[in-house]
């Protein structure tokens, strides 16, 4: 058997082949615009969610380094009123605003019983001198 050649011959483009082809450009094109919208509108999403967790998240640690200065603030302070009242005690003792603090008990390493046992009397305490701080 013998094969017959066909020689076709290009076919030359028509009017008909043009409106085809633009419509298929349109089609194509349309696709490609859809889709396109469609990723930049997943993309925005995406992007909005991720800057509302990092808004929520700076703002929570903001917070947190907020509290942690006010707590050391207040700390700070409750220090330095102390330091003023300390330094302030005399004064205002020898003024006669305030009257003498008196002086908590010191600790015994004997238990109650053994120091009945002893009948002798500790000799009287002199005064010990106030050192100032520097500051």
């Amino acid at each position: 058997m013998a094969t017959k050649k066909n020689a076709r011959k290009p076919l030359e483009p028509t009017l008909r082949h043009v409106w085809l082809a633009g419509l298929g450009l349109i089609v194509v094109g349309r696709r490609e615009a859809l889709a396109a919208v469609a990723d930049a509108s997943q993309r925005l999403d995406a992007a909005r969610q991720q800057a509302a967790t990092f808004a929520s998240t700076t703002q929570r640690d903001v917070l947190g380094r907020l509290a942690d200065a006010r707590e050391q603030g207040e700390a700070r302070v409750g220090q330095f009123s102390a330091d003023v009242e300390a330094r302030l005690e005399p004064v205002l003792v020898k003024l006669g605003l305030k009257k003498k603090p008196a002086r908590k008990a010191s600790r015994s390493r004997k238990s109650a019983p053994a120091r009945a046992k002893t009948a002798r009397k500790p000799a009287p305490r002199k005064p010990a001198a106030r050192r100032t701080r520097r500051a």
